[in-house]
């Protein structure tokens, strides 16, 4: 049986999580023997577009025999999917569902299949979160993924659906770098409001955007503006262990959202589906957690509480 090979497009390399994403599926590849070539889109659907098509339309010889992509715009490519279906290219989107998917299946006979976070729940988690580390109620500066972002929408969704009804949510964008975050609030608290806007938390929905959001307050002049900001709670998601969840033990972060990196299990997904001549589900989810546990951080709470009212 000769070698597979699969392109694995994804958003940016300038993200905590998509870099774990690319290190899970390069490992499985390697366990698999199974070729791989990584890209990035720099976050810009079109390059992303375009960069998929130069494979698919290559010639036979290096053509590849599956594309795994997670999207950057809001519509996931769908004539690029075609295309590659057409060419009897197995095509399997990461982190977002779309409606062609079960389009394409009744017409093509490669694998055609999504595997995806379960983003609801993560904002779910999120809005759980927050009520540990707000038990009073207040406010949450929430940063959000861009605005064409599915994933950025149903994490949000998710979010409202268990936040307390005493927690009030101001929203601003970003787009899943640290860089954007900084840059978003960094430009917000050049407004002469902003300092005035009861803050409680800062959540983003991305761990590196919530770093971005720190490195923001760290270089305000004001020292005790500095200070006041820096010693609110700050949270996350994505928990990578050597980012996300690292940055919780050091206390830069309150608590994350563990998200497993899907492409490592889409190139076994991917590999046993050819190799077997087997259709996965059209669907698949992983299933997310909080870091740390929501007792063990109600807990942490109650512990700080209690030990400021003895001072």
């Amino acid at each position: 049986m000769k070698k597979l090979n699969f392109v694995l497009s994804l958003t940016t390399d300038d993200n905590d999580y998509q870099i774990e994403q690319a290190c899970a599926a390069e490992e499985a590849a390697r366990r698999l023997g199974v070729g791989l070539h990584i890209i990035y889109a720099e976050n810009d659907a079109i390059i992303q577009s375009q960069q998929l098509l130069k494979f698919i339309q290559s010639n036979t010889a290096s053509r590849p025999d599956g594309v795994i992509f997670e999207p950057v715009g809001g519509t996931a490519l769908p004539q690029v999917a075609r295309a590659a279906a057409a060419a009897e290219i197995a095509w399997v989107v990461l982190n977002r569902d779309v409606d062609y998917v079960a389009d394409l299946r009744k017409v093509h006979r490669v694998p055609i299949f999504g595997l995806t976070s379960d983003h609801e729940e993560i904002g779910r988690i999120q809005g759980r979160q927050f009520a540990a580390l707000l038990p009073k109620g207040g406010s949450v500066l929430y940063i959000q993924g861009p605005s064409e972002s599915l994933a950025a929408k149903q994490r949000t969704s998710g979010m409202y659906e268990t936040k307390p009804v005493d927690v009030q949510v101001k929203l601003m964008k970003a787009n899943w770098t640290e860089a954007s975050a900084y840059k978003t609030l960094s430009s917000w608290l050049r407004l002469s409001t902003s300092h005035q806007t009861p803050v409680d938390l800062i959540a983003a929905q991305d761990d590196s955007m919530a770093i971005g959001a720190r490195k923001a307050f760290q270089e305000l002049p004001d020292n005790a503006a500095r200070d006041r900001w820096l010693s609110l709670p700050f949270t996350g998601c994505d928990g990578m262990p050597k980012t996300g969840q690292a940055w919780v033990r050091k206390g830069l972060l309150a608590a994350t959202i563990i998200v497993p990196p899907n492409a490592g299990r889409a190139v076994e997904m991917l590999s046993r589906s050819v190799q077997t001549a087997s259709i996965p589900a059209e669907r698949t989810l992983s299933e997310p957690v909080s870091f740390p546990a929501l007792e063990q951080l109600s807990e942490q709470k109650t512990r700080v509480r209690s030990a400021g009212s003895n001072r």
